[in-house]
């Protein structure tokens, strides 16, 4: 097994015993909760007449649901205003703290946390969501958890848990132009397959990743769970502690900020530290990365050709042909050119600033393609006030995007934003599972935000580097 990775000192240091089960019971230092997954733990907790342990290090926010158009309360959709109702009275009767629509702080669960200095270096993060995963971005140890793990983090404050393995994946050599953090992960995915991480964490390194802002590195650390890894995590660096200082948290605490920086840098991996696996890329290598099946390891170089079934593993090649079949791609050819009705910027994956800004790069001064739905959608309510003062609404609209408050949205179509029959999207979402957005019939390529832009003003999957001013992460 590993030793003196960040992941076996985060673990020993929030260890409180080893249960009969086997699994290791961890403290939990932050606890991020939402309004799909929580009723049922909060209702959980009722029944047994138990309150929440730690409110303090729980913190709270509307995203799944929540509309992205029309917010008027009650909401038009009855299932999310009830879920908003008992998450307002959830967290108002136990204390904690709740970044709802009225605040200016609400968003998804995974651009909120960062951004307000709740994620750190060194903690133990958990919710009910798979993509928690995002929060290893900053050196952070991030799990997604089931509803019955939520009851008994809310009831105790721990969680337990099997340690897993542990992967080093470096990643080194410079990104070329229009190649961003998504191809990266998506192409580990693609290499690694969905299953590759089953029983590891991931620990990106190398210096591509070192090179890479934060926004960049959670996009990585995201999609770890799509290669079946349990988290990714990125050591912290300068890099790290420059976003943390400028955070609420340490603004407000700037004391704080002194007396923690010397722990993050403890929990760094050893330069001798020992690892399960190794695994080697070369970034120099990469191209965009555009998604021809209905997983995210069905993945290619937007100018390679699509795999012939036949050429992959066998335990891979019926899903492969069933893919092809719904998503209407030949072996041989190439995803250029793939048409598409719908575009989408937004998720956990790729809606903060810098993402929104490379794609306002990318369409500034053009036009939406005539037959193409085109939204953008802020990861969170503080991406989208920065991105309207930064004019970046009125470019995107003005190319015919259409601008939404913040939300998933149609990463998962769980509001009003769904793909309409067999409709193609270009997204820049983490999931192109068949109906993942919405309709059974729906067909998802999973991309980066310069190539959805590209393929909004094109219609048609495009490389993105043929259109000039593209730019990297």
């Amino acid at each position: 097994m590993s030793e003196r990775t960040l992941y076996d000192k985060v673990w020993d240091r929030h260890k409180v015993t080893t249960l009969p089960t086997g699994q290791d019971q961890l403290f939990v230092g932050l606890h991020l909760i939402h309004e799909v997954t929580s009723p049922q733990a909060f209702g959980m907790l009722r029944e047994r007449d138990l309150e929440v342990a730690y409110p303090d290090l729980t913190h709270a926010t509307v995203d799944h649901i929540v509309p992205t158009a029309n917010r008027d309360r009650p909401y038009e959709n009855d299932a999310a205003e009830t879920m908003m109702a008992e998450l307002e009275e959830n967290v108002r009767e136990a204390g904690i703290d709740f970044s709802d629509p009225s605040t200016g702080d609400q968003g998804i669960v995974h651009v909120i946390g960062p951004e307000q200095g709740l994620t750190q270096p060194g903690k133990t993060i958990v919710c009910g969501d798979s993509h928690t995963s995002t929060h290893g971005a900053f050196g952070a140890l991030a799990f997604g958890i089931g509803t019955s793990q939520i009851r008994d983090v809310l009831a105790t404050g721990t969680v337990a848990m099997e340690k897993q393995q542990v992967r080093k994946i470096e990643v080194d050599g410079e990104l070329g132009d229009g190649v961003e953090a998504k191809d990266i992960i998506l192409e580990i995915i693609r290499r690694l397959g969905t299953e590759g991480g089953v029983g590891y964490v991931y620990e990106y390194a190398g210096e591509a990743i070192e090179n890479l802002g934060m926004e960049g590195r959670m996009s990585i650390c995201n999609m770890s769970i799509e290669g079946g890894a349990r988290a990714g995590y990125v050591n912290p660096d300068e890099t790290t502690y420059e976003w943390l200082e400028a955070t609420d948290y340490f603004q407000d605490n700037p004391e704080k900020f002194d007396e923690l920086k010397p722990y993050w840098e403890s929990i760094t991996s050893d330069d001798d530290a020992e690892y399960d696996d190794v695994v080697t890329i070369d970034a120099s290598e990469l191209e965009p990365v555009v998604t021809w099946g209905t997983t995210p390891g069905q993945g290619v170089g937007v100018t390679d050709p699509i795999p012939e079934p036949e050429a992959l593993p066998e335990d891979k090649q019926d899903t492969a042909r069933r893919a092809q079949e719904h998503m209407r791609v030949e072996p041989g050819e190439t995803m250029e050119g793939y048409e598409i009705d719908v575009a989408f910027l937004g998720s956990c994956t790729n809606a903060r600033l810098p993402d929104l800004r490379r794609a306002a790069n990318i369409i500034e001064g053009r036009e939406v393609h005539d037959d193409v739905r085109a939204m953008v959608v802020p990861g969170s309510q503080r991406v989208q006030e920065a991105a309207e003062e930064e004019g970046l609404k009125d470019t995107f609209e003005e190319a015919g995007f259409e601008w939404r408050n913040a939300g998933c949205s149609m990463c998962l179509g769980m509001n009003e934003d769904q793909l309409e029959g067999d409709e193609a999207c270009a997204s820049s979402s983490n999931r192109n599972f068949i109906g993942r957005q919405g309709s059974k019939d729906g067909r998802t390529v999973l991309m980066n935000p310069q190539m959805v832009a590209a393929a909004a003003l094109n219609g048609e999957v495009t490389d993105v580097r043929e259109l000039k001013e593209v730019t990297t992460v």
